[in-house]
This record gives C-alpha cells, sequence and structure tokens, in this order.
C-alpha cells in the first residue's frame, strides 16, 4: 500500500498508535506438563495438517497464486504457533496482531478477504480441536479445549480489526488518489500516470461525463465526501469526488436522467450558485466541461435569478463579460454564425424587434412586414439557434450574441 507522508501524520506514526488486542489470561491453572509437551513436539504435525486441510476444505484455496497460498499457510502456521506460547505463559498475553498478521493490512488483506481470512482460521482451530484428545493428558482435555475456543475468539476480534483499519487506509488513500485525479482533469492531463490513476479508481469511462462545481458544503471531511459519493452514485454509473478549498468538483460519467440527476445533485452542494459544464465523451476531455463550468461559477454573480444548477451555456454574456473567451466563441458559433448565414433577414429582423424594445407590432413598422411575418422569423431564430427572442432572459442572450458576432466575427 503506498505510503503517505503529505498529510498531519504520516503512516509511520499512525502504526505507531495500532490498537492491539492482548489475549485475556486463561482462568484455569497452570497446564500440564506432558500436554505441553505434547503440543510443541507436534506443532509442525499440527500446522501440516491444517495447511493440508486448507486445499482440501476451500475450493477457492487452490485458485490463489503460489505467494498467496504461502503467506496463508504461514497464518495458519503462526496462528498455531502463538497459541502453544500463550498456553504455556497464560499470564504474559500475546499479541495476536504482531505475531498472526505480522505484515497486515499490506500482504494479508491484499492476497483474501475477511471472509476467508476467518475460514482460514475456522479450519485451523477445527483441526486442533480434533488434535486435543491426542495432545492433552492428566484431564487436561477440558482446559485445553477452553483455552482453543478462547483463543479463536480473540484472534477472529484481531482479524477483524486489522481488515477495518486496512479498508480504513484504503479509503484514506482512495480519496488521495481521486484529488490528485481529479485535479489532472482540470488540467488537462492525458498522460499515461493519468490513465493509470483513473483505472486504478475503476472508471470504465463508458458513457458521457459531465463536471459539476460549486461551493463546497459545511462537512468536508471523509464522512461528508462519502455521503456526497453515495448521493451522485444514485444517479450517475460512475463519479469522482473533490474538495478543492471551499469548491466541491463532481465529475459525473452516465447520468441517468441529465436534467433531473444535475437538479438533485444540486443539493449536495453549499450555499450559492452551481454550474455544470456541456456533457463530453470521455473523462479525458472532462476537461472542456470543467473550463466551462468553472468560468460560469466565476461569472454567476452577475445573474442573481440564475437557477441552481445552471448550464454554462445560459452563462455566456456574464462569462463573456467575465474575459471568456470561450463563452464569446461560442456565442458567436452557435447563433451569430447561423443566423447570418441564413437568407430570410433574420438577423435584422431579430436586431430590429431588440432596438425598439421587443415589440412585434413596432418590428413589423419599422421593416414593413405583417406581424405575423415577424413572429415567423423570430420563431426561425428560436429554431436555429435554441432560444426564444420572445423570453426575456433569451432575448438578452441573443442580443449579446449578435453584438459578439459583431464586433469579433472570426471568434
Amino acid at each position: 500500500m503506498p505510503t503517505d507522508a503529505s498529510g498531519p501524520t504520516s503512516r509511520k506514526s499512525r502504526s505507531s498508535r495500532r490498537v492491539t488486542w492482548p489475549l485475556r489470561s486463561r482462568q484455569q491453572g497452570t497446564p500440564h506438563p506432558k500436554t505441553l509437551e505434547n503440543l510443541k513436539a507436534n506443532l509442525g504435525q499440527v500446522s501440516t495438517v491444517a495447511v493440508q486441510r486448507l486445499d482440501t476444505s476451500l475450493p477457492w484455496f487452490s485458485q490463489l497464486r503460489p505467494d498467496e497460498r504461502s503467506e496463508l499457510g504461514l497464518l495458519a502456521q503462526r496462528g498455531i504457533a502463538s497459541f502453544v506460547r500463550w498456553y504455556e505463559n497464560p499470564q504474559e498475553p500475546v499479541w495476536v496482531l504482531t505475531e498472526i498478521f505480522k505484515q497486515a493490512p499490506t500482504d494479508l488483506t491484499r492476497s483474501i478477504t475477511l471472509q476467508n481470512a476467518l475460514q482460514v482460521l475456522r479450519i485451523v482451530v477445527d483441526v486442533v480441536e480434533e488434535k486435543v484428545p491426542e495432545l492433552a493428558q492428566h484431564n487436561d482435555e477440558v482446559a485445553l479445549r477452553e483455552a482453543v475456543l478462547r483463543f479463536s475468539r480473540e484472534v477472529a476480534f484481531a482479524a477483524a480489526d486489522v481488515y477495518a483499519r486496512a479498508a480504513e487506509n484504503r479509503g484514506s488513500w482512495d480519496a488521495r488518489l481521486e484529488s490528485l485525479v481529479v485535479d489532472g482533469i482540470m488540467r488537462g492531463d492525458h498522460s499515461d500516470s493519468m490513465r493509470s490513476r483513473v483505472s486504478a479508481l475503476g472508471w470504465t469511462d463508458e458513457g458521457d461525463v459531465t463536471v459539476m462545481v460549486g461551493r463546497a458544503p459545511a462537512t468536508t471531511g471523509p464522512v461528508g465526501v462519502e455521503r456526497i459519493r453515495r448521493a451522485a452514485g444514485r444517479h450517475a454509473a460512475e463519479c469522482l469526488v473533490a474538495i478543492q478549498t471551499d469548491r466541491l468538483v463532481l465529475v459525473l460519467g452516465g447520468l441517468r436522467d441529465q436534467t433531473q440527476s444535475l437538479t438533485r445533485l444540486a443539493a449536495v452542494f453549499g450555499d450559492g450558485p452551481v454550474v455544470h459544464g456541456p456533457a463530453v465523451g470521455s473523462v479525458f476531455d472532462a476537461k472542456q466541461s470543467a473550463d466551462r463550468a468553472q468560468a460560469g461559477l466565476r461569472a454567476a454573480s452577475a445573474w442573481p435569478q440564475a437557477p441552481r444548477p445552471t448550464a454554462s451555456e445560459d452563462l455566456w454574456p456574464e462569462r463573456a463579460i467575465n474575459g471568456d473567451p470561450l463563452a464569446l466563441r461560442s456565442m458567436v458559433e452557435a447563433v451569430w454564425e447561423p443566423l447570418s448565414a441564413s437568407s430570410t433577414g433574420l438577423v435584422d429582423t431579430l436586431t430590429t424587434y431588440l432596438s425598439v424594445g421587443h415589440s412585434l407590432e413596432a418590428t413589423a413598422r419599422e421593416l414593413f412586414v405583417h406581424a405575423n411575418t415577424v413572429r415567423y422569423r423570430l420563431r426561425r431564430v428560436s429554431d436555429i439557434t435554441g432560444w426564444d427572442p420572445l423570453l426575456p432572459r433569451d432575448a438578452f442572450v441573443l442580443h449579446c450574441a449578435v453584438l459578439a458576432g459583431r464586433l469579433n466575427p472570426g471568434a
């Protein structure tokens, strides 16, 4: 597992504070010397039987790599040896995590799941229990069997602790890796290392990708981020979550319902505007969506009545005034160029309509045409651009686009 020295505590300092599980001392008296002698003499034999039992009793054991099977065999042997030492010195507890899970969680948790680890420990206990009648001497059988059961209980608790810490460490590392990936997306990083990181997070990149930005919520710790991730997972097939200072960034892939999903996801952001960029075909193209979303967020304060969330395209005028060349070029390409290419006088009709105060009759008088002709042409403007001149906000966008086209015809 990768080390981390960037946080307030390094992995080394965290490991020094590990909580280990001391075994409770046995209640009975000193074990019979002959029983201890038998345990030590048969330690190798019991370990061998336990390892063989793993291969015959666990279907998944034979499918592991040789090094993984070896690790499990060592786990079984360490467990039996630790039990013998503890049984010999009941007043001097054995630290189970140190003795049995020597290299955990780095090695053990990569090889097998917690469920599989407990299956291994159960087989080891079963083998030792089977040998109790042969090993116990002078009425020591009941005490030995009870000791085995108590030891197995403590080992099970220890295994659960190991895997819980491993999951916590993986979660912390995944969060840091996720932040690095989002930062790379915002910078447009297409390097092999970036692709490797995206793959490590399990991103399949099988659907359109949308970037959504806004103020971060009040709770930005691991619990808060996980809550955001769960909420995003209900609406998107894939998601990346990152907190950048006071800003929350969501990279969403495969949204099930674009409009409805984005509207509901706005609730996970803090107060203030929330802006999403256009959908792009791949996570490696997400910089295009991210740039537009961030430019929209910077300019959103100029439109207090903006819906939440707002599409970055809806903020073209504010973005252009704020110095965003992408918005300027987009308005020219989406509005001015198709209107100016039309031969039906759409530009003249639109500019006249805007200059006379949005009056159909006044526009008709200025152009010496019927009012229905003006309505038809304005409807054509709406069909071509997607913006309706009869709506005040849309008319404002169209007005700005016409100005941008006249000032920057080659934008």
